[in-house]
């Protein structure tokens, strides 16, 4: 069973690279071997790979640049997946996708279902809808992932931020307001490939739809910072001062609440991701022994 993922250089897609680095019949590309905004690149790189399985890792995710790169952000989240929807259907092949809890307005008081409206607040969630509703209109064989707050020990991640200023600073002033669930890229990649292990199996079906995918609990972003920095695993410990979005403004809106509910995907699949403070002692692992 031949596997195509995109974004290879990316948290997710490296993580994919590390768990299937000695399987034949892995294929992974980024974008050094196929320009995810131009559609006949995508479909191009397809139909020379005829995979079983296309797991879309590729995203245009720096939310900021998107409010000045709307059309960039809507080609990579939005076009490319869509393509990428009519070759799976094509090949009657499975198409895995990620999306994010940006395609919310955060103004739910609870955790949102996958039935729950959408409402983005940016370009970037905007663009993540669309590519959404592109898949759910184009493909047969589909499973959307909505998680959020990914990180993981490479890329630009809140995590290697934090790590960075802490190291250079005393003291750090952190977002309290936003709530959501810190999901590790090693918990996205372990969970999917069980998926696409389940797929595999004679006579196994994965009922195509959107799921929440993301680690179980929830923290704000000072909450974050904070476990981060009480691992230990800075010789020095900064101070986090807890502040207001309003006191950090961006050109880009943050939904305030981001906590997704994750039972459809347990009950559906019999899996759970692990909570966010044990994904992230793993990841801290990982960073203390390369270091």
């Amino acid at each position: 069973m031949r596997i195509l993922i995109t974004g290879k250089n990316g948290q997710v897609g490296s993580e994919f690279s590390r768990l299937y680095q000695s399987r034949a019949d892995v294929v992974s590309v980024g974008r050094d071997e196929c320009d995810f905004s131009s559609e006949q690149s995508i479909r191009d790189l397809v139909r020379q790979v005829k995979p079983a399985v296309i797991v879309n890792a590729a995203a245009y995710t720096a939310v900021d640049q998107a409010e000045r790169e709307r059309g960039l952000c809507f080609a990579i989240n939005a076009a490319a997946p869509r393509v990428l929807a009519l070759e799976a259907a094509r090949l009657d092949a499975l198409l895995v996708h990620y999306s994010t809890d940006y395609v919310f307005n955060g103004e739910k008081t609870g955790p949102y279902l996958e039935s729950d409206p959408i409402d983005p607040l940016s370009v970037y969630g905007a663009s993540k809808a669309a590519g959404e509703a592109a898949i759910v209109a184009a493909a047969s064989r589909y499973l959307v992932l909505r998680t959020s707050w990914v990180y993981s020990p490479q890329g630009k991640n809140f995590l290697r931020t934090m790590l960075r200023l802490g190291a250079e600073r005393s003291e750090l002033r952190v977002v309290d307001d936003q709530v959501g669930a810190p999901t590790s890229a090693t918990a996205i990649v372990a969970a999917t490939a069980q998926l696409v292990e389940q797929y595999a199996t004679p006579g196994a079906h994965l009922p195509a739809g959107i799921y929440h995918m993301t680690a179980g609990g929830s923290t704000s972003w000072c909450g974050f910072a904070r476990a981060i920095f009480a691992s230990g695993v800075l010789s020095a410990q900064p101070r986090v001062q807890a502040i207001a979005t309003s006191d950090y403004p961006t050109p880009a809106k943050r939904p305030a609440n981001s906590v997704l509910d994750n039972d459809k995907f347990a009950r559906t699949f019999g899996l759970r991701l692990p909570p966010w403070k044990h994904q992230l002692e793993e990841v801290l692992s990982r960073m203390r022994v390369t270091r």
